[in-house]
């Protein structure tokens, strides 16, 4: 039953970091490429889409890690799922105190309400997210290795 979790978990943790990878280098510039106001438009979409649901994904993951580091504490690897649930520690942290207040904004403009420094904003946003995607990418390997 641990192996069904362990594979569980690496599915789970995948997919979140096959989202968030695709946010980043993927979906982010196809709405920075995007004429007039579409791109700004579909960020703010966007940010109430995936608000909803990364926060529940993000604790998901890390309840899913948690269960499995203890429950297979005395495995091979159990080193490896705790520091990979520490790194997802710090992405929730870092989403909590760095991305999610600027997304709460962000998700809330309009072309006729948004702020004069809104793609400062947006960049830093990305700055921020691009950290993130490699914390969640360092503990997804983690995860992977810990399955062999």
């Amino acid at each position: 039953m641990l192996n069904v979790l362990e594979v569980f978990t690496v599915m789970v943790v995948g997919v979140m970091v096959g989202v968030e990878f695709s946010v980043a280098f993927v979906i982010n510039r196809i709405l920075n490429a995007l004429p007039e106001d579409s791109g700004q438009l579909g960020r703010s979409h966007g940010g109430r889409m995936l608000g909803a649901v990364m926060p529940v994904w993000y604790i998901g993951s890390l309840a899913l890690v948690a269960v499995w580091a203890a429950a297979g504490w005395h495995r091979p690897g159990a080193a490896l799922v705790v520091t990979a649930g520490a790194l997802l520690i710090l992405s929730v942290v870092m989403s909590l105190l760095l991305l999610v207040p600027i997304n709460n904004r962000g998700k809330t403009w309009t072309p006729e309400n948004r702020p004069a420094d809104w793609e400062e904003q947006m960049n830093r946003w990305d700055r921020y997210h691009y950290v993130r995607v490699a914390v969640i990418i360092a503990a997804f390997a983690l995860l992977a290795t810990a399955l062999t």
